[in-house]
């Protein structure tokens, strides 16, 4: 598997982030995906964070409206269904083994941290645990590589090639409504 690109993070992807969450953007080293607006979707994440913590979810869909549909389909039991079916079929669960090797692959470019060395998210390469963290991997990793991800994404109201930023383009001006550009 190739490695993603990841794009170089601006003072105006954190600004965006950091609206998106609702707080200050914490050990962003890339933008994973964007909106089709430009905004960041999915952003990649530090093995540690700068306060010393590991962090495992180095793709984090930072969206509100994907991280809203992720946790309503989270509330309907997808995850349910979804880890009968990574026990049923074989063929989905060996690419989600394979989408976890290349999760971890694309966290080592950016530092080893001992306390969560083999240690991905989502509940790869086992179960499903995140739907976030792995609709996060499949958007930034592209379709066909976290096959967990990619039914979450299929199932979702979301779209990825719909925006629906409350401040579409904030990334691509340099700054976030009500929020200075410098």
């Amino acid at each position: 598997m190739t490695t993603p690109p990841f794009e170089a993070v601006r003072a105006a992807d954190i600004r965006v982030v950091s609206a998106q969450l609702g707080r200050e953007a914490r050990g962003v080293v890339g933008i994973a995906a964007r909106c089709t607006c430009g905004n960041p979707t999915v952003v990649s994440t530090s093995p540690r964070l700068p306060q010393g913590t590991p962090f495992p979810t180095f793709y984090y869909l930072t969206h509100p409206a994907a991280t809203a549909e992720m946790s309503r389909l989270e509330a309907g039991q997808m995850m349910v269904d979804l880890n009968a079916l990574l026990a049923s079929d074989e063929a989905v669960s060996a690419q989600y083994e394979r989408a976890h090797a290349a999760f971890l692959a694309d966290r080592a470019q950016f530092g080893e941290v001992e306390e969560i060395a083999n240690v991905s998210a989502g509940g790869m390469p086992t179960r499903v645990k995140c739907l976030h963290a792995l609709a996060g991997h499949a958007l930034a990793a592209g379709p066909g590589v976290n096959p967990i991800g990619d039914l979450a994404l299929e199932r979702s109201a979301w779209s990825p090639h719909r925006c629906e930023c409350d401040d579409p383009g904030a990334a691509l001006r340099g700054g976030v409504e009500g929020i200075p550009a410098g």
